[in-house]
């Protein structure tokens, strides 16, 4: 396992868990969307965004998140992986956590990716058709039911895919690749 690609819906913590396994695997975490993003809440182009994760993706080890099949990265990152966390969790379960999430990143007006400026905010949290809540509730369904066809294709065989129902399933899985210290004499 050194090139993984975690995926899942919106909110369902693909970014903390794959920068905590590119962490223990000591390789680089690749974040699709502070490659997409460009300042002002713009989307790159989709020659240059591509042109970005085939770059990211070049390297022998690293572990990206995010989706992007609509666009062409899936095709680069799953051609270059071995292997695939699907995060399939409960809507519960990422409404809370994009509840969480974004409570927090507003109260603190963090920025979501540095030099780009962009921030959420109550309104584009809560008000806005681009709402995250909104966004997820839209594509949860389609991307579970999509998510199991692409892994029924022949051409994604070769890729070991674990699927995670629950959090606490994929933390122990986590756990697990940690590194045993050695025995204490």
């Amino acid at each position: 396992m050194r090139r993984v690609s975690v995926v899942g819906s919106t909110g369902t913590g693909k970014t903390t868990f794959a920068r905590e396994l590119a962490s223990i695997l000591g390789v680089p975490h690749v974040e699709c969307d502070a490659l997409f993003w460009e300042p002002d809440w713009r989307m790159a182009e989709r020659e240059t965004f591509l042109a970005r994760i085939d770059a990211a993706t070049l390297g022998e080890a690293w572990v990206a998140d995010g989706n992007y099949g609509g666009v062409g990265a899936r095709e680069i990152v799953w051609g270059r992986a071995d292997t695939v966390i699907w995060l399939d969790f409960s809507l519960f379960v990422i409404f809370l956590r994009l509840w969480r999430r974004t409570t927090a990143r507003i109260r603190d007006r963090a920025e979501l990716w540095p030099g780009t400026g962009n921030r959420e905010t109550v309104r584009n949290a809560f008000f806005s058709r681009e709402s995250l809540f909104i966004w997820a509730l839209r594509t949860y369904r389609r991307r579970k039911r999509q998510y199991a066809e692409l892994f029924a294709r022949p051409e994604f065989a070769r890729l070991t895919v674990h699927r995670f129902r629950e959090p606490h399933e994929a933390e122990l899985w986590l756990d697990a690749q940690r590194p045993v210290s050695a025995p204490r004499i």
